[in-house]
């Protein structure tokens, strides 16, 4: 019987030789495992996350809106707001199917959040306030304009109601044929910036026209100057003066009161009339024109007469009236 070696202190270069091929073999396949995994994340689509729910303007519904912590997300329009009042419901595929339709490269594949998203409409309160401020504006410069400057209330209360929170602009629908009076009913509807129609309503309201005219300081006489008339300037209400209003500069010297006027009156038209220069019962000279021939005789004025003024006057010799036009104090001019 053959004697047992005794075991080596050291393995065979073999038996090494195939423990390093092992572990290299190990080596090898744990890294390209890893470098597999870090493609595998590379080419995966990006995370896409809905939000619950968002609120848009009339604009329409646009792709960074509704995605949820992506300020990268790319401004496109999906599709149409809803109808203020209403909301919808998108979907997971009918967001990826707009986008796509919009113009988008890289499909979405890659989903987390919820299955859909609510889109409503973003709103405020219309107080009265701001309807008093969007009736007075727009009435102002569609039918007072320059008359004087409005003044406008609302005869009742203004129950507070929504509306889309974005610019709006009123429309009025109906208005009595008298127009803005001291107290009317007007029908309106808002306008949003995209043609979104909101209303109609109506409101009753109380009016004022407020304008600088000229008064009577003191009482006036029939024949007294406007240059030396005691007047002053005095805000007054429009609508409650039935007639036209008179307009000049103060120191014009042509004309004059042709009626007496109380203290407190304001200057209507009616009230003044071009200083005459001429009167009834004076002597004038009066030139006549036939074809190239010009004759002058006197004639007696039938009435008073301002610079310009065509008025009726007499042949005393032949008693004949006729018709001139006044040119200074002493001469007037006549065709035949």
């Amino acid at each position: 019987m053959k004697p047992r070696r005794a075991n080596s202190p050291h393995r065979p270069a073999a038996t090494r030789l195939r423990s390093v091929s092992c572990l290299g073999l190990l080596s090898l396949a744990l890294y390209t495992h890893a470098e597999n995994s870090d493609v595998s994340q590379t080419n995966q689509a990006p995370l896409v996350q809905l939000r619950s729910a968002v609120q848009v303007d009339s604009g329409g519904v646009f792709l960074s809106q509704i995605l949820e912590h992506d300020p990268g997300a790319p401004a496109l329009r999906l599709c149409d707001a809803p109808a203020f009042g209403k909301s919808a419901l998108l979907k997971r595929a009918e967001v990826a199917e707009l986008a796509r339709a919009a113009g988008l490269d890289n499909p979405f594949t890659n989903w987390a959040g919820p299955e859909a998203v609510r889109i409503s409409r973003r709103v405020r309160p219309l107080a009265e306030q701001e309807i008093v401020r969007l009736l007075s504006s727009v009435l102002q410069k569609q039918f007072v304009k320059d008359q004087g400057e409005l003044e406008l209330r609302l005869s009742q209360p203004w129950a507070t109601t929504s509306v889309p929170d974005e610019t709006l602009a009123l429309k009025v629908l109906d208005l009595p044929t008298t127009g803005v009076a001291p107290v009317f009913i007007v029908r309106f509807e808002l306008e949003t910036a995209h043609g979104e129609h909101i209303g109609p309503w109506q409101a009753p309201l109380q009016a004022k026209v407020w304008r600088e005219v000229w008064v009577a300081a003191s009482g006036l006489k029939h024949g007294q100057l406007i240059r030396v008339a005691d007047l002053h300037r005095e805000r007054r209400d429009m609508l409650t003066c039935r007639e036209p209003l008179a307009e000049f500069a103060p120191d014009d010297p042509s004309l004059e009161f042709c009626e007496s006027v109380q203290a407190g009156s304001p200057i209507f038209a009616r009230f003044i009339r071009p200083r005459a220069i001429v009167h009834r019962g004076q002597s004038l000279m009066a030139m006549v024109h036939d074809g190239a021939l010009m004759i002058t005789l006197k004639v007696e004025a039938l009435e008073d007469g301002a610079a310009g003024q065509i008025i009726r006057v007499r042949n005393p010799l032949s008693r004949r009236d006729l018709h001139g036009k006044v040119l200074d104090e002493e001469n007037v001019l006549v065709s035949l």
